[in-house]
């Protein structure tokens, strides 16, 4: 095989396929195709996936739709705007299906994929520039699994290229990736209702809640209540909700009834498209996702449109990601803009809500405000908040009402279930099977998550981990507390560290015992990090904060709080909510706090039980 270098052949001439201008090469000779191997998880192997599922065709990485009509690799290469790629595959490049085409017959994609480890047999690699490695050190093993192209920039081309596969070439291949994946799924998104959720706390909790009314909006008939036809806010096409319903978030992924642990909260574009291709295959109508900031600025969602965007509200968070909260702001306000949504539902109740409800977006929003704002198109009214959940009335537009509930504990989530209903109203579903829908939701994992083993005070877990939300759950409970509050709290490492003092300082003024402990440490000190969070703490005046106390150990620190819970308190474990492994040092360990609160609560039981049982009688 020829060695080719980023100028192009040994003759000069571009890379085939390649769109961008030759590059100088800085290597001093000849190289060899990148032959880096992925290491898989122990769940990721197609070895271990084939012997767990049983049977062939089963492979790592996100779903794939089973019926895909292939693309002529040509059509990719000119939608990028790059030269036609050559013809068939260079002989020992790789084993897959494409190996043995005929090198006259034109080379045809199914698939697209960012991770060497999920290449299937006629997908399109993506070969990504990454912060430490560049996917182009993959491209060996892509190859081997069947590629039948590879996608990169020009620093990755000549790896790509020396592999004998056709290489589409250009400037920044992650944002053209989302736009290709469409194109190869057959615009799948097309076939689906979508409402996307971003802000910085509650996004979660109302995919579930949408999701909620969805699912009660698929079970009626028309003149139910229920829809068929659901029309966004601009007169849209229209979307057939009368089918099953999909998720997509930070906990899972859900297609109808089937689960899929999510490994972020948003997936890459590449999986993405994959996923919404699986649900039109399998009768999914409609969808709720979260839309991360992280998704919005990395072309994640690159290719869709939302039939109704929401935002939440925002708050400090990601600040080693973002510059700063305008540069976090303007991120969440790329999902209302005319590229990526239809119409947008906001809070008005939010300051940066405000912004986008006066002019900064893009598409018609319609507002809605859970402290009842006279200027807000829908309003919370007679709110009663207990220790399950809330109660309230929606007062909309024309007069409308409908009685509605937040099956989760908190004024915050009467804001969230309230911005579900309104978002499932502007997408055509009558009022009120929208609030029954949402009001019928069970529960959001690790969101307010009540465990119950037979204890005399009320014990829950939170995701709660930056400073507003955790002040949020905080006076939530209080005001369902007749006793004390207990509250355990840890802070994440490699993450933004400026929050670490004010969330020590929250929980100490909030809680009347603070545990203050480790989350994900990760790659940093877990001392360190409570250092910081007791420096927050000690800023707190002595008369205004409850008893803090340090445990570096999760499980003791939950343990610590369970053992001062009396009839009437309340414990709360908040940071991790739904996570089921503790980052430390690189090394995930099994750890979920709801077990591990339950474990706790029933150890603590256990001599009260031993107690009140009979003792024997021994009487001669």
């Amino acid at each position: 095989m020829t060695t080719i270098t980023p100028d192009g052949t040994p003759d000069g001439t571009p890379i085939p396929g390649s769109c961008s201008p030759p590059q100088p090469s800085l290597r001093p000779g000849p190289t060899v195709p990148g032959t880096l191997t992925a290491v898989s998880h122990a769940d990721q192997s197609p070895k271990a996936q084939h012997a767990e599922k049983g049977g062939p065709g089963t492979y790592p990485g996100a779903p794939r739709p089973d019926r895909v009509r292939p693309t002529p690799l040509a059509d990719l290469a000119e939608q990028l705007g790059c030269p036609a790629p050559a013809a068939g595959h260079a002989p020992g490049a790789g084993t897959g299906s494409t190996g043995a085409a005929d090198a006259a017959q034109p080379v045809m994609v199914t698939g697209i994929t960012h991770d060497s480890r999920a290449v299937r047999p006629g997908d399109v690699y993506a070969a990504l520039p990454g912060a430490r490695l560049h996917g182009a050190d993959f491209v060996a093993q892509a190859a081997d699994l069947g590629a039948a192209a590879i996608l990169t920039d020009p620093s990755g081309a000549e790896r790509a290229a020396a592999t004998g596969l056709p290489v589409l070439a250009v400037e920044n291949p992650r944002a053209r990736m989302g736009a290709l994946a469409v194109s190869i799924y057959g615009t799948p998104g097309e076939d689906l209702l979508q409402i996307g959720i971003t802000g910085t706390s509650g996004k979660t909790t109302t995919a579930y809640l949408i999701e909620g009314g969805l699912r009660a909006a698929a079970a009626k008939r028309p003149e139910e209540g229920g829809l068929r036809e659901a029309q966004s806010a601009q007169g849209g096409g229209g979307r057939r909700v009368g089918g099953l319903t999909g998720l997509i978030g930070t906990v899972e992924t859900r297609i109808g009834d089937e689960r899929i642990k999510s490994e972020r909260t948003t997936p890459e574009a590449t999986d993405l498209q994959a996923l919404f291709a699986v649900m039109r295959e399998r009768g999914v109508r409609a969808v709720a996702m979260e839309v991360s900031s992280h998704a919005l600025v990395l072309g994640r969602v690159d290719g869709c449109v939302f039939d109704v965007a929401i935002f939440n509200n925002l708050s400090p968070e990601h600040m080693e990601f973002h510059s700063g909260m305008e540069d976090y702001f303007q991120a969440k306000a790329q999902l209302f803009t005319k590229a990526r949504s239809r119409a947008g539902v906001v809070n008005l109740d939010d300051e940066y809500g405000k912004r986008l409800a006066e002019g900064e977006s893009e598409v018609p929003v319609t507002t809605f405000s859970a402290e009842g704002h006279p200027d807000a198109d829908w309003r919370a009214a007679d709110v009663e908040v207990g220790t399950l959940g809330s109660t309230f009335m929606v007062h909309g537009p024309d007069g409308v009402t409908v009685r509605a509930a937040s099956p989760i504990a908190g004024p915050f989530n009467v804001a969230n279930a309230l911005a579900a209903i309104v978002s499932l109203v502007v997408a055509g579903i009558d009022p009120q099977t929208a609030a029954d829908g949402v009001a019928a939701v069970p529960g959001v994992p690790g969101r307010l998550e009540r465990i119950d083993a037979g204890q005399p005070y009320l014990a829950v877990v939170d995701y709660a981990h930056k400073t507003d939300a955790v002040e949020s759950v905080l006076r939530a409970l209080r005001k369902v507390t007749d006793g004390k509050l207990h509250a355990v709290l840890g802070c994440g490492g490699d993450r933004d560290p400026h929050k670490r003092g004010p969330m020590g300082a929250a929980v100490a003024r909030l809680a009347d015992t603070a545990v203050l402990t480790s989350d994900n440490p990760r790659n940093e000190d877990p001392l360190s990090i409570l250092a910081t969070m007791l420096a927050g703490a000690a800023e707190v005046p002595i008369h205004e904060r409850g008893t803090v106390l340090v445990e570096e150990e999760r499980a003791a620190a939950i343990a610590a709080a369970v053992a001062r819970a009396e009839p009437g308190d309340t414990v709360i474990v908040a940071g991790k909510g739904h996570e089921q492994g503790q980052d430390i040092a690189g090394v995930v360990r099994p750890f979920d706090d709801r077990q591990v609160l339950r474990g706790a609560i029933e150890d603590s039981l256990k001599p009260q039980q031993s107690q009140q049982s009979p003792q024997p009688n021994h009487q001669g």
